[in-house]
């Protein structure tokens, strides 16, 4: 029998699964009067062996046909089978078997070979399984509920949805041959179409590909949907369609959102200890991830280092620190509100704003507010969640720039007890200082200035360096200024005083720095009696593990220092000056020459054995004399010799010689960041005096007891010439006890000299090197109250050593009332500015 081919449209591809499927007609008595190629091939049997045969005796066990429900067959009926192929092989096949409406007649009954009454479909069991599976695959995932399917033909027409494609309101109820831009944003739809566009033309799958997805109807956030596609085509490799996954991971976006702004918001408030830097951080990082406007109140207690404690009525009083974001500029920052010490995180007044405190370690510290604008979604409890979490840790980033602030105002209030007023004025010089540290975690450092009065209108002035930064620099800096002054006050020549704090400096070197007891055992449970020691031998914590400390190494800081000291004559008008390893002072003229002195400089302080040479400089009045450490001319990328010429440029500029000394020194100083500080800077700029020759007056005084009668009169005649008659006999009185003492004790020559300068000074030369202390007399005595009496006199007395002896000096205060302040022309300088506090 000849086969026909049916007649079909041309390249269509045909129903799903016919190809795959055997197929054979059969008459009434079950003889096969059709049989398919795809039989053919599935059992390896031509037409002509099994056309006319009975289709039992195509099973491997005739007897085991297995026949329609009930025994007579109603309608189609389905059941499996084992056959027996061409080759003699067994195969398990799934038939199904259709009864036809009738007996064909015409051609198709000559076609068919006569009377058909049955079609039997059938394929292999295990093909049949996996129809199945894909049907049941593809009717459960248009099912599911938890992701939106959809289905496009080539021109991205909408073929099929599920129910759930977008799950929010704005949906057209009926989606089908419509394309995405119908129903969503142009945007929106555009960016998916390209998408899928690209899945068309490459069929490259898409794998979870993120969009926003908004309605036309409702065009608010909308949702963040993930988006995977595969193509869709014939197994002839004809395209036509396109099959899309959508996936609403909205949460979980907002969740990463959030989880990002909680680390960003960490790294950014932890990084600095300032307590108004801190809320502006807290403030910049919430905007825009979290919120439109956000403000930051502080507790007012924080910013001096205090924890804030409740008023009676429970507030604590908030400084408005820090605002960013829209409209930040209209927040006015700086202004005190109260707040409830006991307020609980809350969504605001509407949803859009809400508030959560700054609370660590049980204490009050502040609260942030966060707004969002209109056109953005309202705050849900996640998101107070995350305020919540982030000002928590803002909190303890706060609560530790609180505490930083405590102990920074410690250290510098320790630094300022240290160091002396920035300006100074003295009938020798005007002075004004400058201290810059390179630790601006600490703000305390080892250098220092002083300015001290001396005897005889003399100023001793003094830069010094000590090595390293922090506590233990600002203690060795304390305890060698103290030494300064104490051994200035003794009226010792530059080079002696210089040899001793040397010797200071290398006991403070060689000083050993035992840690407390405690300390040792620190970690220990010291109620559990005096000895917990393991028996082993445990470093000391300044030491290497590996190292036996020896007893010169307990030290964990090195001691060393480099200092200048001067001392300026405004009578003479010269300056005397010695150097320990410091650099040279410079000298500005009067009509702005700029100079260094050539000092030949000393080892620094610490190193014993070696001199000191002093050199000495005539200043003109009016000079300026800068004195300064190397961290004012060294730095992190330039020399010493660049960063004095640098400061000799500085200091030559017109209008610099005369400038106001706090103007000039900011301009200085200024030019050295504090970022780029490689050491410590300090700045004495010192504007010098004179005293006239009409302020002194000089007598030679024979070694002759009946001299001194005379040296009276002439003392009192010069104070009656300076206005002082208020001052007469008591310097008659002092002058002759110093001068008798002189004359018996020491012989001659005797030289008496007197100045009117801020105060009026009497000094007694002589050339012996005894020094005379004053003593208690017994009433049995008849001296020894001389010096007694010159003490109670005057205000100060003392005696220095000079290259020819020693002298003896008083100073009495100058009356108010007389007019006379011994002004030796030193300009005035409006407001004394403390160093301490800057």
């Amino acid at each position: 029998m000849d086969r026909k081919t049916l007649p079909g449209t041309p390249g269509h591809s045909g129903l799903p699964f016919a190809d795959s499927a055997a197929g054979a007609l059969l008459d009434a008595d079950g003889v096969v009067i059709g049989w398919t190629p795809a039989a053919e091939e599935l059992l390896s049997l031509p037409a002509d062996r099994v056309c006319g045969r009975p289709a039992r005796k195509l099973l491997a066990d005739p007897a085991g046909l297995p026949g329609p429900p009930g025994g007579r067959p109603v309608g189609a009926w389905s059941g499996e089978a084992v056959v027996r192929t061409g080759r003699g092989e067994e195969l398990t096949v799934v038939f199904q078997v259709l009864p036809l409406a009738g007996p064909c007649t015409g051609a198709a009954a000559e076609w068919a070979g006569g009377p058909a009454r049955y079609f039997v479909l059938g394929a292999p069991a295990g093909k049949v399984a996996r129809w199945r599976q894909d049907q049941a695959f593809t009717r459960e995932l248009f099912l599911q509920d938890r992701l939106g399917l959809a289905v496009f033909d080539a021109e991205l027409r909408l073929v099929r949805t599920n129910t759930h494609l977008l799950p929010y309101t704005g949906l057209p109820p009926d989606l089908r041959n419509r394309r995405l831009g119908d129903f969503l944003q142009a945007p929106d739809a555009t960016a998916i179409e390209r998408r899928l566009r690209e899945v068309l033309r490459t069929g490259r799958p898409l794998i979870l590909a993120e969009d926003t997805v908004r309605t036309i109807e409702d065009p608010g956030g909308g949702v963040v949907m993930a988006v995977s596609a595969f193509r869709l085509q014939a197994p002839d490799g004809q395209v036509f369609g396109v099959t899309a996954l959508f996936t609403d991971v909205t949460e979980q976006r907002r969740s990463d959102e959030r989880l990002a702004i909680l680390h960003h918001a960490t790294a950014a408030v932890g990084g600095s200890l300032s307590v108004t830097g801190t809320g502006e951080e807290l403030a910049t990082v919430l905007v825009p991830g979290l919120a439109d406007l956000a403000v930051v109140e502080i507790a007012r207690a924080v910013f001096t280092g205090e924890e804030p404690a409740p008023g009676e009525d429970g507030t604590v009083p908030l400084r408005l620190t820090a605002a960013a974001g829209e409209r930040a500029e209209e927040v006015p920052t700086g202004t005190v509100v109260p707040a409830d010490a006991g307020s609980a995180p809350s969504v605001g007044g509407s949803p859009s704003s809400m508030t959560a405190p700054l609370r660590a370690r049980g204490s009050f510290l502040g609260r942030v507010t966060v707004r969002r604008g209109p056109g953005r979604r309202d705050y849900a409890p996640a998101d107070l969640d995350l305020l919540c979490e982030i000002a928590a840790r803002a909190a303890l980033a706060l609560d530790n720039a609180r505490r930083y602030t405590r102990e920074h105002r410690a250290a510098v209030g320790l630094q300022r007890s240290l160091l002396p007023p920035a300006q100074a004025e003295t009938v020798a010089v005007t002075t004004s200082g400058f201290y810059l540290p390179a630790d601006t975690a600490t703000g305390v450092g080892g250098d220092w200035f002083d300015v001290i009065p001396l005897s005889s209108a003399r100023v001793a002035l003094v830069a010094g360096d000590v090595v390293g930064h922090g506590l233990g620099a600002t203690a060795t800096m304390g305890r060698l200024r103290t030494a300064v002054r104490t051994l200035a006050d003794l009226d010792l020549e530059p080079e002696e005083l210089m040899v001793h704090l040397d010797d200071l400096v290398s006991q403070l070197r060689d000083e050993p720095n035992q840690p407390d007891e405690p300390n040792q055992h620190e970690g220990t449970n010291q109620h559990d009696g005096p000895d917990q020691s393991d028996g082993l031998d445990r470093p000391s914590p300044v030491t290497r593990p590996d190292e036996d400390p020896a007893p010169g190494d307990l030290r964990a800081d090195p001691v060393g220092a480099t200092c200048l000291y001067a001392v300026y004559d405004p009578v003479a008008r010269r300056c005397a000056m010695v150097s320990a390893g410091h650099p040279p002072p410079a000298v500005v003229d009067p009509d702005g020459t700029v100079s260094y002195v050539p000092l030949n400089p000393g080892p620094p302080l610490g190193v014993n054995g070696l001199p000191f040479e002093v050199t000495e400089v005539e200043l003109a009045p009016g000079s300026l004399l800068v004195l300064y450490t190397d961290g004012l001319i060294e730095g992190r990328d330039s020399d010493l010799d660049e960063g004095m010429a640098e400061l000799s440029r500085r200091l030559a500029r017109p209008g610099a010689a005369t400038a106001p000394l706090r103007e000039l020194g900011k301009e200085i100083i200024s030019a050295r960041p504090a970022h780029q500080l490689a050491d410590d800077v300090t700045l004495l700029l010192a504007r010098t005096h004179a005293v006239p020759a009409g302020n002194t007056a000089v007598w030679p005084v024979a070694a002759d007891p009946a001299a001194v009668a005379r040296l009276r009169q002439d003392a009192a005649q010069q104070l009656r010439a300076w206005g002082l008659e208020e001052l007469v006999f008591t310097t008659e009185l002092v002058l002759s006890e110093l001068v008798t003492n002189a004359i018996r004790h020491a012989g001659g020559p005797v030289e008496v000299r007197l100045i009117r300068a801020g105060q009026l000074t009497c000094e007694v030369s002589d050339p012996s090197a005894t020094q005379p202390r004053m003593r208690r007399a017994l009433l049995t005595d008849e001296g020894g109250r001389g010096l007694y009496l010159v003490a109670q006199l005057t205000t100060r007395w003392g005696s220095r050593y000079t290259r020819r002896g020693k002298t003896i000096w008083a100073e009495q205060p100058i009356p108010d009332d007389t007019g006379d302040t011994g002004d030796t022309g030193a300009q005035d300088v409006p407001g004394v500015l403390d160093a301490r506090n800057g």
